[in-house]
């Protein structure tokens, strides 16, 4: 394999993509060359499959393979080629029963080079719909594991991959499937919303503790809601506490969930500060999904992955999910002789969740009203995904420097920039209202199609802004729902993607006014006038 090149994630090799023996985020140059074999791999099922009646075996290895691809998902070169080979053995099933007269084109791999060498105007429309599927196959993965899912959603994975992998695709073809690509998703948002809710009942408002009690613990990160409700059942009674971390705050809010008394509060803050705040903790961590950092040697024995989650010699709870290994290393080392507080990153010791849309539009009446009274002048959705480059102070800023009477909404992990703050009431409500994950954004689009409704405007003309930061392909697939619901003047930062040529940011830009973030002072000026 060749040199490999990535640049499907914010944090990318000066900002134009990671090459060379190594990405950015970690990953070695063989397994992101994997990832590409797998993706033509997954092309080529896509493009066998043309015609074919429908197969779970062949959904869930499409769903598997492109969330595998994620950043921060799997950095374990055999774990990958066991994707590529599950795949290889679908597709030649399907070539071998259409008989020799089959013409179809996924007998052979796609090459990959073939996208990231094209005209770069089609390279950067062919990344937008296979970043954003990867996205969604996240979500759709989710749901699935709880038994959930949709055959429009299946269907658009298939015809996606086919356009990824068409040589005479152009702008005309593309344009197009990147904005359904962002309609699709938000069946796929409402499916797993669906799944969530059905499952662990609607989110209510809940007040979850920094502080790590003594005793043995169990650090759960991620974002699947069914394992942590497996670690659950098997830490019941046995003396060991669960603590969410990252993207599973928002689980703290599920009726279900949270009836488990040893479910007890949130450890650390955002992903890209693990390697920190890991660092020597008497626990072992759990990865369910992305964000998973290179653990440094000083707590690698202690971090254990599932699902599609792989590192090299880190142990992996399989399809069993057996975790006792993870159980008998939280009892091996004990926990905290006594209560040990932490802080988020503004200080605070606690932090609020699950203003879903159940929450939210059970009190749309109070909300309306306040806006009409004049109490309520605007709306922020301050969300997104987190990431380690400089500049994302500017999130914290932001919502410091939002007006008192203004509201701010917020979902995914961008929320740690600023989640622990104290910055009053309005109305009856926090000001700060955690809607949950990032594909809670469904909860906020369901809010905002409620207030529009009220006030007999479209989205577009609500006292509404969205300020939202990227990092990663989840992030991708919510802009471009976004863009499909023809919501317009995002700002978007903290850089714009790599993979966005001139031409397609321009066609953003005019039809949709999508605007880099500027300082928070002069963002808010142009706001709020």
């Amino acid at each position: 394999m060749g040199e490999m090149f990535c640049f499907q994630c914010e944090q990318t090799g000066g900002g134009k993509g990671c090459t060379g023996s190594r990405g950015v985020c970690g990953k070695p140059q063989d397994t992101a060359n994997l990832q590409d074999k797998l993706t033509g791999a997954m092309i080529g099922l896509a493009q066998a499959s043309e015609g074919q009646e429908s197969s779970e075996e062949r959904n869930r290895a499409i769903l598997a393979g492109l969330f595998t691809t994620v950043t921060n998902v799997d950095f374990d070169s055999p774990t990958v080629q066991k994707h590529v080979d599950e795949v290889h053995a679908l597709r030649d099933a399907l070539v071998a029963r259409q008989g020799e007269t089959c013409e179809c084109a996924g007998k052979e791999d796609y090459d990959m080079q073939k996208v990231w060498q094209a005209d770069e105007d089609v390279r950067s429309l062919k990344s937008l719909l296979l970043f954003g599927m990867r996205g969604m196959a996240a979500y759709a993965y989710h749901a699935m594991v709880l038994g959930y899912s949709d055959e429009e959603v299946h269907a658009f994975f298939y015809k996606g991959l086919r356009a990824v992998g068409s040589d005479t695709a152009g702008m005309t073809e593309l344009l197009p499937l990147v904005i359904e690509c962002g309609k699709v998703n938000l069946t796929c948002m409402e499916l797993l919303d669906k799944a969530n809710t059905e499952t662990y009942g609607t989110p209510v408002p809940t007040t979850v503790p920094l502080t790590i009690e003594k005793g043995p613990f169990i650090v759960i990160s991620g974002h699947d809601l069914h394992d942590l409700e497996q670690l659950l059942r098997q830490t019941e009674g046995r003396g060991v506490n669960v603590y969410t971390h990252g993207e599973m705050l928002p689980c703290h809010a599920y009726p279900k969930l949270k009836a488990y008394g040893h479910l007890k509060g949130n450890f650390g803050t955002a992903w890209q500060s693990q390697q920190k705040e890991f660092d020597g903790i008497p626990a072992p961590i759990l990865f369910t999904t992305n964000c998973l950092m290179p653990p440094k040697d000083s707590y690698k024995d202690r971090v254990y992955t599932t699902e599609v989650v792989a590192y090299p010699e880190i142990v992996h709870i399989g399809e069993d999910k057996d975790f006792g290994p993870v159980i008998e290393k939280a009892l091996e080392l004990g926990g905290y002789a006594e209560d040990h507080p932490m802080t988020g990153i503004n200080g605070g010791e606690t932090v609020t969740t699950g203003f879903g849309h159940g929450t939210v539009l059970g009190v749309a009446d109070q909300v309306i009203d306040a806006v009409k009274a004049g109490n309520i002048k605007h709306f922020f959705l301050v969300g997104g995904c987190d990431g380690a480059k400089p500049g994302r102070n500017y999130y914290t800023e932001f919502v410091k420097q939002t007006p008192k009477d203004t509201v701010v909404l917020t979902l995914a992990c961008g929320k740690y920039r600023f989640n622990d703050l104290d910055i009053g009431q309005i109305g009856g409500l926090p000001r700060i209202m955690d809607m949950g994950q990032c594909n809670d954004a469904y909860s906020a689009i369901k809010v905002a199609g409620a207030l529009a409704e009220a006030f007999g405007t479209d989205v577009n003309g609500l006292p509404l802004t969205l300020v939202l930061s990227w990092y990663e392909q989840k992030a991708v697939v919510i802009l471009l729902s976004l863009l499909a619901l023809g919501i317009k003047n995002i700002y978007l930062g903290p850089t714009l993607p790599a993979f966005v040529s001139p031409t397609v940011l321009n066609y953003l830009v005019e039809n949709y006014g999508i605007t880099p973030i500027g300082t928070p002072q002069e963002d808010l000026q142009k706001i709020l006038a």
